[in-house]
């Protein structure tokens, strides 16, 4: 492929998305990086690269879907609705797909690289399985030529299938779990996974062609958690079967140990029940390369979490909300009460210094006050159907747009300036938290902390009413822990600067 035509990846903020783009810039391609959030391809490191072209779509809107494509050659299809806020992720990937073949043979589109899942197809399929196979049948049913890559699972940090995987395996000395576990699968590590992808460019061979793709392993689930268990240096793992655990059971025990959400975890658990083997290894003749066993995928894994370089997570994917009635003096979302819980701290300290432990905030480092309670406060969301306490953050120290932070999301972010989260976890309403550092002199900083919720009917009203009282106790001490992690002088505060208003 001439390397001045422009290429469409679609998901381009998600987990392998948003590791192709940055490769195929460094390989001297045009690039256009299409997402559902302007904000969240603007945070990427590679945003401001010369070669790309941040473009925002909905594959499930055909004239968006049009405009993105248009003066593209190739797109790859990196589209999962398997998500959170899709409940039927079936007939959205559907949509999609068919929406996907109408714009690509609009604007005469030369090839689509579809990544797919392995899985023979029969009656005992899964429908997460099922659904990527149907995809790739769209998908081949129009005039455009289409490459289909199927992997099992893919290993690297990040991942939604290794971090169910690293979360069972480091918390719990015995799994328990169901026959699946002696399913034979074939996993890849996510560098081969982006070899094959970027190779195929220039390879006009695997056009119109679909492969299986696949490690250099055959082997059991039970055998990855053992060869897991050795990597990251932990005692011997033991492993209880229980035929009578279904995938439905076992994902909600998963959603209880890991970060991953029931709602992902149960069609991934599902599919685990069917072999994912290749069945045909001609894609390692057409695009030799070194592919790693699980053990060597799994190493490196490890290393990047340890280092701190998770380039993308599952978490990343997934629409940012951006609640317009957050702004102050713009009321127009429908009339009503906003509620509203402002506080502020001056510290001793430089607005660089007090943003230091602030970027720290949840995951490992928790809320400088409390964090039981904000435990505690995730265990009751997962009990009614939420993301839980246990999703952390991709990176200790840097957040961007579209991070996930523990049961918040990130919307925006500013250095030394202000950092605006909207929570994700169950509520009968709408929440955002802020934090914004207003300079006062060199050595002077106004910590301002707000909470605004806006009620969701009675059920809201009576929510932000029961938890008014904790406010004081763990507001004031989350503004006087980020002053003491900054080791300077509180000046003045907390002090409450409103509790509600109405619009």
């Amino acid at each position: 492929m001439n390397v001045q035509e422009k290429i469409l990846v679609t998901g381009a903020t998600g987990y392998v998305g948003g590791r192709l783009v940055p490769r195929l810039l460094n390989a001297g391609y045009k690039v256009k990086a299409g997402s559902r959030s302007l904000d969240k391809l603007k945070s990427r490191e590679w945003a401001n690269h010369p070669n790309v072209e941040l473009v925002t779509f909905n594959a499930l809107n055909l004239e968006s879907l049009t405009q993105a494509l248009s003066g593209c050659s190739v797109a790859y299809y990196l589209i999962h609705s398997m998500s959170p806020e899709q409940e039927d992720f079936e007939h959205a990937d559907k949509q999609a797909a068919q929406n996907t073949v109408a714009a690509s043979e609009a604007h005469g589109l030369d090839r689509i690289i579809y990544l797919g899942g392995l899985g023979e197809e029969n009656p005992y399929l899964s429908k997460h399985l099922k659904s990527r196979a149907e995809v790739g049948r769209i998908l081949q049913s129009g005039q455009v030529k289409v490459t289909v890559l199927r992997a099992a699972m893919i290993i690297g940090s990040g991942s939604a299938s290794f971090e169910i995987l690293r979360y069972l395996v480091d918390r719990l000395p015995v799994i328990i779990s169901s026959h699946w576990l002696q399913t034979p699968c074939q996993p890849i590590g996510i560098r081969n996974v982006l070899e094959y992808l970027i190779s195929c460019l220039n390879h006009e061979e695997t056009s119109g062609k679909t492969f299986d793709i696949g490690g250099t392993d055959v082997l059991s689930y039970q055998k990855l958690m053992e060869i897991y268990a050795e990597e990251a240096h932990l005692k011997k793992r033991w492993i209880i079967s229980l035929p009578a655990l279904t995938p439905v059971l076992s994902s909600y025990w998963i959603n209880l140990i890991t970060p991953v959400p029931a709602v992902i975890s149960k069609p991934l658990v599902e599919g685990l029940r069917n072999p994912v083997v290749c069945r045909d290894n001609r894609i390692t003749k057409i695009i030799p390369q070194k592919l790693l066993s699980c053990r060597e995928a799994i190493r490196l894994a490890l290393e990047r979490l340890k280092q701190q370089q998770v380039e993308t997570s599952w978490t990343d994917a997934g629409i940012i909300s951006h609640p317009e009635w957050n702004y102050e003096g713009d009321p127009v979302w429908a009339g009503g009460t906003t509620y509203e819980d402002k506080r502020y701290i001056i510290i001793d300290g430089s607005p660089d210094e007090v943003w230091r432990p602030l970027i720290r905030i949840g995951g490992a480092t928790g809320w400088y006050y409390g964090d039981w309670l904000w435990q505690f406060r995730g265990l009751l969301d997962l009990f009614f159907g939420g993301v839980g306490p246990n999703r952390g953050r991709r990176h200790p120290v840097e957040l961007r747009a579209g991070d996930v932070l523990d049961f918040w999301r990130v919307i925006n972010v500013e250095h030394a300036k202000k950092i605006l989260l909207v929570a994700e976890m169950k509520l009968p309403g709408e929440a955002v938290l802020e934090f914004e550092l207003n300079k006062i002199d060199e050595n002077k900083t106004k910590l301002v902390q707000t909470a605004r919720f806006i009620p969701n009917g009675f059920g809201g009203i009576a929510y932000w009413n029961s938890v008014t009282p904790l406010h004081n106790l763990i507001f004031n001490g989350m503004l006087r822990g980020i002053a003491k992690a900054t080791r300077k002088k509180i000046i003045d505060g907390p002090r409450l600067v409103t509790n509600f208003y109405s619009s």
